[in-house]
């Protein structure tokens, strides 16, 4: 028996010996794998919700630059949401804030489109993060000014604007100003339409241009309703101007409804939207000798904004994504595209994109005058639609 104790003393210590072995190896085993894991948890992409809203153009134009955006990063997951137009644009907003007032974060909207009346209202809601160049370097690309008036809030990165349309055949010397615009109305009676300004955009701009005529520049981004005691002066020179508009006082609906009138030469000279003559020039329904450009005071344009809600937290999936967008490459196809002007300004586009816009793309103002555009629409129907 006493022989056998070295030999059961031996088998205790391989035993244990063996044991601890098995011990680090578990250890081992287990540290590695997690390490796999993490390395696998890190390397799957960072997802963000994009709720946009638009015609099927627009559908088509971010089908087309969300795949170049996740080609370059493949770690960022861009999810699209695309809501037609006239199916719920609101309600998304509406979504936004009720998850603010919740304090349920993003309500799973990281970035929203949508135009200058919705970034003014986030704005006011303080749903919208405030945006710097330090994290999307291709905001330095952007008219500063355009960029002040949202106060960095939304980058706009399409656009399109009221121009003077005419027909070069008929017109050889088109107005430059708003003063010669409206002493060319007078001398060609029934020559030039504008459309209802509450079912369009280019008539509701030339309405607000003419109204706006000789009131300080700052007004046009003045929402105060004490502005309207300064407008007389422009609904006199609407009136004024009624019986040599087409049909001595015809106001067509819609911005298709003038673009028709200049189409089947019954006018010679609209404002229309830049984006809509340009699209119907390529396709051939207006005539080649349909011409554009933009006068002085310009008549506003109408950016399209991209919003980043201040809830996300994938904030820098998201400028990326922003700056991406702005670069010269997806700019070019947004104007190829939707036949817009492009966010940033054409002196960072080809000679080709610069030549596209020669005379049109520069020029144009913003307004930002909230619920006063309605009123505006309220009195043209009555002191002006109505004599």
């Amino acid at each position: 028996m006493p022989k056998k104790k070295p030999f059961l003393s031996l088998l205790t210590v391989v035993g244990l010996s063996m044991s601890l072995l098995a011990g680090c190896g578990s250890a081992s085993d287990a540290k590695t794998a997690s390490s796999e894991s993490s390395a696998a948890a890190s390397s799957k992409p960072v997802s963000f919700n994009f709720y946009f809203t638009g015609s099927q153009n627009v559908k088509d134009l971010w089908d087309s630059l969300e795949p170049m955006f996740e080609k370059e990063h493949p770690d960022i997951d861009v999810k699209m949401v695309y809501i037609p137009s006239g199916t719920g644009a609101e309600p998304t907003y509406d979504r936004i804030v009720a998850a603010k007032k919740a304090g349920k974060g993003s309500g799973d909207i990281d970035l929203y489109e949508d135009g200058i009346v919705t970034v003014s209202q986030g704005i006011k809601d303080g749903v919208w993060a405030q945006l710097d160049a330090k994290d999307i370097p291709n905001l330095s690309k952007v008219n500063a000014n355009t960029m002040k008036d949202v106060n960095n809030y939304a980058i706009p990165y399409r656009s399109s604007a009221v121009v003077l349309a005419y027909d070069s055949s008929k017109v050889s010397n088109p107005p430059k100003t708003l003063d010669e615009l409206l002493t060319w109305i007078k001398a060609n009676p029934e020559k030039f339409a504008y459309n209802d300004p509450s079912t369009g955009g280019s008539g509701s701009s030339f309405v607000q241009t003419i109204v706006y005529k000789d009131l300080p520049e700052e007004d046009i981004h003045n929402p105060d309703p004490a502005v309207m005691e300064k407008w007389s002066a422009g609904f006199n020179t609407l009136k004024e101007i009624g019986p040599f508009v087409y049909g001595k006082g015809i106001y067509p609906k819609k911005n298709q409804g003038t673009l028709d009138l200049l189409m089947n030469g019954e006018v010679s000279m609209i404002p229309a939207w830049s984006d809509m003559v340009l699209q119907q020039l390529n396709e051939g329904l207006l005539p080649d000798t349909i011409k554009m450009q933009q006068i002085t005071p310009g008549f506003n344009g109408g950016p399209t904004y991209l919003m980043v809600n201040e809830a996300s937290d994938k904030k820098e999936a998201i400028n990326t994504f922003l700056d991406f967008v702005l670069s010269p490459e997806a700019q070019e196809v947004i104007v190829n595209k939707m036949n817009g002007f492009p966010g940033i300004e054409l002196s960072n586009m080809s000679s080709e994109v610069q030549s596209k816009f020669d005379g049109v793309a520069e020029g144009f103002r913003t307004f930002n005058i909230g619920d006063l555009g309605t009123e505006i629409n309220k009195r043209w129907q009555s002191d002006v639609a109505a004599q």
